[in-house]
């Protein structure tokens, strides 16, 4: 699973094991139970700490590091999804604004700006509904989701009510495609 999210196995393993445990885990234990050197552990503990999807814990009486994850799930999937955005998102934002701010001298770098100016546009959308998402407590977040293809019939109701076809939703109506 954890290729498909862009990480790479050993720090999969890690995390899974981790998350499966109840009780925090010390490097050797990790280390000892995936059949990973010392150093891939420590190397992957200090991806996932980087990423804040681990936490440090010492035992009383113990001199020795001990990692676990958060308990809370939904503490988890806003970690990464908030990483995922500072990592990609923020710097591609601040890569398209500054070739939007060069000059077009052609009407190949025009066109060019236009279609750059509206992927920004599109993913300035998507992170202002994301920081609306981030501020909604876990439980209206839940309350959200569940609402699903819900969603989408009432919107497709309000454009039958409005007369639009059912081939006309947002994406034509925004695009200026009427």
């Amino acid at each position: 699973m954890g290729s498909r999210w862009g990480i790479n196995r050993t720090v999969g393993q890690i995390y899974a094991m981790l998350f499966l445990a109840e009780v925090p885990r010390h490097a050797e234990e990790i280390s000892e139970a995936l059949s990973l050197s010392r150093g891939s552990v420590s190397m992957g503990l200090k991806e996932l700490a980087s990423w804040k999807l681990v936490q440090l814990r010492h035992l009383p009486g113990d001199r020795r590091d001990y990692y676990e994850t958060p308990r809370d799930v939904w503490a988890i999937f806003r970690t990464l999804v908030e990483e995922r955005k500072k990592r990609e998102i923020d710097p591609t934002l601040t890569t398209l604004r500054g070739l939007m701010l060069e000059p077009a001298t052609d009407p190949a770098d025009r066109f060019a700006q236009e279609r750059m100016a509206a992927m920004h546009e599109q993913i300035e959308l998507l992170t202002d509904w994301y920081a609306e998402m981030q501020r909604l407590d876990n439980e209206r977040l839940l309350q959200l989701l569940r609402l699903g293809s819900r969603v989408v019939k009432a919107l497709e109701f309000k454009d039958r009510m409005l007369g639009r076809g059912k081939g006309q939703g947002l994406k034509e109506i925004d695009d200026g495609r009427d």
